[in-house]
Protein backbone atom coordinates (compact mmCIF):
# COMPACT_ATOMS: atom_id res chain seq x y z
CA UNK A 1 0.00 0.00 0.00
CA UNK A 2 1.02 3.39 -0.60
CA UNK A 3 1.58 5.83 2.19
CA UNK A 4 -1.12 8.36 1.19
CA UNK A 5 -3.79 5.72 0.39
CA UNK A 6 -6.49 4.51 3.12
CA UNK A 7 -7.33 0.60 3.73
CA UNK A 8 -10.53 -0.57 2.95
CA UNK A 9 -12.05 0.26 6.59
CA UNK A 10 -10.64 3.30 6.78
CA UNK A 11 -12.61 5.03 4.13
CA UNK A 12 -15.38 6.98 6.41
CA UNK A 13 -13.10 7.59 9.49
CA UNK A 14 -10.35 9.32 6.84
CA UNK A 15 -13.21 12.08 6.03
CA UNK A 16 -14.58 12.98 9.54
CA UNK A 17 -11.43 13.86 11.59
CA UNK A 18 -12.25 17.10 13.14
CA UNK A 19 -16.09 17.00 12.27
CA UNK A 20 -16.72 16.83 16.12
CA UNK A 21 -15.01 20.43 16.68
CA UNK A 22 -16.64 22.05 14.12
CA UNK A 23 -19.75 20.66 15.15
CA UNK A 24 -19.08 21.75 19.05
CA UNK A 25 -18.02 25.22 18.01
CA UNK A 26 -21.05 25.73 16.02
CA UNK A 27 -23.04 24.34 19.13
CA UNK A 28 -20.94 26.90 21.36
CA UNK A 29 -21.96 29.76 18.83
CA UNK A 30 -25.60 29.29 18.53
CA UNK A 31 -25.51 29.11 22.16
CA UNK A 32 -23.75 32.25 22.30
CA UNK A 33 -26.05 33.59 20.23
CA UNK A 34 -29.03 33.02 21.50
CA UNK A 35 -28.04 33.96 24.91
CA UNK A 36 -26.59 36.90 23.59
CA UNK A 37 -30.34 37.74 22.24
CA UNK A 38 -32.15 36.83 25.66
CA UNK A 39 -30.06 39.04 27.65
CA UNK A 40 -31.26 41.72 25.13
CA UNK A 41 -34.68 41.34 25.05
CA UNK A 42 -34.41 41.45 29.19
CA UNK A 43 -33.20 44.65 29.19
CA UNK A 44 -35.53 46.00 26.55
CA UNK A 45 -38.54 44.40 29.03
CA UNK A 46 -36.45 45.82 32.05
CA UNK A 47 -36.22 49.15 30.81
CA UNK A 48 -40.18 49.00 29.57
CA UNK A 49 -40.83 48.44 33.37
CA UNK A 50 -38.72 51.09 34.62
CA UNK A 51 -40.52 53.69 32.38
CA UNK A 52 -43.87 52.42 32.70
CA UNK A 53 -43.21 52.83 37.00
CA UNK A 54 -41.88 56.00 36.83
CA UNK A 55 -44.85 57.19 34.52
CA UNK A 56 -47.35 55.52 37.50
CA UNK A 57 -45.82 57.20 40.04
CA UNK A 58 -45.03 60.84 38.35
CA UNK A 59 -49.16 60.30 37.51
CA UNK A 60 -50.26 59.77 41.03
CA UNK A 61 -47.81 62.87 42.44
CA UNK A 62 -49.14 65.38 39.77
CA UNK A 63 -52.72 63.83 40.47
CA UNK A 64 -52.31 64.52 44.32
CA UNK A 65 -51.09 68.11 42.84
CA UNK A 66 -54.07 68.52 41.24
CA UNK A 67 -56.59 67.74 44.22
CA UNK A 68 -54.65 69.93 46.15
CA UNK A 69 -53.38 67.12 48.43
CA UNK A 70 -49.21 68.25 48.00
CA UNK A 71 -48.49 71.60 46.90
CA UNK A 72 -47.07 73.24 43.17
CA UNK A 73 -47.79 72.63 39.81
CA UNK A 74 -49.21 69.14 38.94
CA UNK A 75 -46.79 68.96 36.20
CA UNK A 76 -43.79 70.37 37.70
CA UNK A 77 -44.08 68.02 40.70
CA UNK A 78 -44.78 64.91 38.33
CA UNK A 79 -41.88 65.87 36.31
CA UNK A 80 -39.81 65.93 39.24
CA UNK A 81 -41.10 62.54 40.33
CA UNK A 82 -40.09 61.19 36.99
CA UNK A 83 -37.28 62.64 37.18
CA UNK A 84 -36.14 60.72 40.40
CA UNK A 85 -36.95 57.73 39.28
CA UNK A 86 -34.28 58.37 36.05
CA UNK A 87 -36.32 59.42 33.40
CA UNK A 88 -37.42 62.48 31.98
CA UNK A 89 -41.58 63.98 31.25
CA UNK A 90 -42.53 64.08 27.29
CA UNK A 91 -46.56 64.87 28.16
CA UNK A 92 -48.27 66.47 30.94
CA UNK A 93 -52.31 67.04 30.60
CA UNK A 94 -54.14 68.21 33.16
CA UNK A 95 -57.89 67.67 32.66
CA UNK A 96 -60.64 69.44 34.72
CA UNK A 97 -61.87 66.64 37.15
CA UNK A 98 -57.89 66.39 38.21
CA UNK A 99 -57.38 63.33 36.13
CA UNK A 100 -53.24 64.06 35.32
CA UNK A 101 -52.41 62.13 31.92
CA UNK A 102 -48.43 61.38 32.02
CA UNK A 103 -45.87 60.62 29.08
CA UNK A 104 -42.35 59.41 30.84
CA UNK A 105 -39.15 58.09 28.55
CA UNK A 106 -36.39 56.74 30.28
CA UNK A 107 -32.87 59.28 30.03
CA UNK A 108 -30.70 56.03 28.79
CA UNK A 109 -31.44 54.69 25.31
CA UNK A 110 -31.45 51.22 25.17
CA UNK A 111 -30.29 49.01 21.93
CA UNK A 112 -33.80 49.48 20.68
CA UNK A 113 -34.36 52.84 21.42
CA UNK A 114 -35.83 54.91 24.00
CA UNK A 115 -38.10 53.31 26.58
CA UNK A 116 -41.36 55.03 26.92
CA UNK A 117 -44.31 55.03 29.58
CA UNK A 118 -47.55 56.12 29.75
CA UNK A 119 -49.98 56.96 32.58
CA UNK A 120 -53.14 58.79 33.61
CA UNK A 121 -54.16 59.14 37.28
CA UNK A 122 -57.17 61.25 39.30
CA UNK A 123 -59.54 61.35 41.96
CA UNK A 124 -60.66 58.24 43.61
CA UNK A 125 -64.47 57.23 41.90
Amino acid sequence: MRAGSARAGDCGRVLEHGSGTVLAVALGLVVMICLAAWLTLSQAMAMAHRAASAADLAALAGADAARGLTAGDPCVVASETAARHGASLSACTVGGDGIVEIRTELDRAAVFGTATGRSRAGPPP
